[in-house]
């Protein structure tokens, strides 16, 4: 079996909030490198470093800034010095990055900051702060590239949302290599058909239904061209990927594919596989047992469908992001 996802000709760019890399810019001119983003994913991505708070001329050591509720809008308001307000500064900056945003595959934010952060940033209504909130710069960024793959370095230490997060950042950047080959329906419909079976592991309904309205549209009288429906179908297929994927959907994936093996496996080789499969659900093993067993059986009885699509290998192994599903 040739699997499909082991060739990584160049390291892919990732934007990050510059304190991750060791990046002397926080406000008390320290930083929070993270070895996990360098040693570890850093083997697939290289970085693209940006510090919106230092783009906008804050200095380092600074004051601290935090978001504030006024009048129905969130805005980026001095601890201390109240009348200093940063809200349009760090707007317009994600703004002005748009150029280099286009270019990245993923970005990763530094979590909690009144700038970068993605979720659950302290807005302060009175003296009383509710984790609400999204930094400014990140969320103009998200508003610009809904599609883009954006993790909290903090979030990348659940298995789940780790794990989920390096494959959207993979699937990105195949999409981009589509639309540069230049998009066509049969390549939007091989690609679909690649990916079909991660989507079913974040959700079943929504994945048929993608496939559905992809397999539709074609073939509507007077259909658009591919590369017009190609940003609504990433707008919905970048929705289901940020759906977890739970223990029982990959269970049914896995399922799925054991059927194409059904004539090739004597009675051992299936039990096995069952009990493997089985022992998964029960979360007696990882992700990564099943899939391996799979992958083994497969190079024994190559299958097109099996080895063209990206489920048994989303992300190079050394990884090891299936270890901890």
């Amino acid at each position: 079996m040739n699997l499909v996802s082991t060739d990584y000709p160049s390291k892919i760019l990732v934007g990050i909030s510059s304190c991750l890399i060791g990046e002397k810019v926080r406000f008390d001119g320290g930083h929070k490198q993270n070895r996990y983003v360098l040693d570890t994913l850093g083997q697939y991505f290289r970085y693209r470093p940006f510090c919106p708070e230092i783009a906008i001329g804050l200095g380092v050591p600074r004051e601290t800034i935090r978001l504030v509720a006024v009048d129905g809008k969130t805005e980026a308001i001095g601890n201390k010095h109240t009348e200093l307000n940063f809200t349009r500064a760090l707007i317009q900056s994600a703004e002005d990055q748009a150029s280099w945003h286009r270019q990245v595959f993923g970005y990763i934010v530094k979590k909690d900051s009144p700038s970068c952060g993605m979720a659950r940033v302290r807005v302060y209504r009175g003296e009383q702060p509710q984790r609400d909130g999204v930094g400014l710069y990140t969320a103009r960024l998200m508003q610009n590239f809904p599609a883009l793959p954006i993790e909290e370095e903090g979030r990348l230490g659940d298995p789940v949302l780790r794990e989920s997060f390096v494959k959207r950042v993979f699937i990105y950047r195949r999409w981009h290599e589509l639309l540069k080959s230049g998009i066509d329906w049969a390549g939007l419909t091989d690609f679909h058909g690649r990916h079909k079976l991660i989507l079913y592991s974040h959700n079943q309904d929504l994945g048929r239904q993608l496939g559905r309205e992809l397999a539709a549209v074609q073939q509507q009288s007077g259909q658009p061209l591919a590369k017009d429906y190609a940003p609504q179908y990433l707008a919905q297929l970048m929705a289901i990927l940020k759906i977890s994927a739970t223990r029982s959907n990959h269970v049914n994936v896995l399922e799925h594919i054991r059927g194409y093996l059904k004539q090739d496996l004597d009675k051992s080789d299936k039990q096995e596989l069952t009990e493997s499969i089985e022992n998964y659900r029960r979360g007696l093993l990882p992700l990564i047992v099943p899939i391996t067993l799979l992958r083994h059986h497969f190079r024994r009885n190559p299958n097109d469908y099996i080895e063209r699509s990206y489920y048994l290998q989303p992300h190079p192994d050394e990884l090891m992001l299936l270890n901890s599903l």
